[in-house]
């Protein structure tokens, strides 16, 4: 049976110490993408992470969380409006209700956005999940 998830859910990202989220569910973003600022690559066990912070909470941006990630890929990236911009990508466990899916997320700033984070088509059908449109927190909160 396919899972059904709404234009919204609540996930967690526990490999970067995150556990709630609002997400936007995006069908029209081919790649997902997490608020990140800050970013920095640095070395470990010789091979390329990066570090970078974000807001845990949209309410008190005092609130931050420090997050480290293997950095998977460097590419180029266009935004809905047009502008080209190179991004780290990560692979990280994304958990929306009582799924768990390991899926590629690009980190960039959101600052303006009102979501943290967007899920795109290609971790959507990597987990298998179709989108009611009409519907929220389908999944439930975390």
């Amino acid at each position: 049976m396919t899972d059904v998830v709404g234009w919204r859910e609540w996930v967690a990202l526990p490999d970067l110490g995150l556990t709630a989220l609002k997400c936007k569910v995006d069908t029209g973003a081919k790649n997902s993408a997490l608020h990140a600022f800050e970013v920095e690559e640095f070395k470990k066990d010789n091979q390329s992470w990066v570090r970078f912070y974000i807001h845990i909470d949209e309410d008190d941006l005092s609130k931050v969380q420090t997050c480290e990630a293997l950095i998977q890929d460097t590419r180029e990236v266009t935004d809905s409006g047009g502008n080209v911009t190179e991004r780290y990508f990560i692979n990280t466990t994304l958990e929306i209700g009582s799924l768990k899916y390991v899926i590629p997320v690009s980190l960039t700033s959101r600052d303006t956005m009102a979501f943290k984070m967007l899920l795109g088509r290609t971790a959507l059908r990597k987990a298998g999940l179709l989108v009611n449109p009409k519907k929220s927190f389908l999944q439930g909160k975390k």
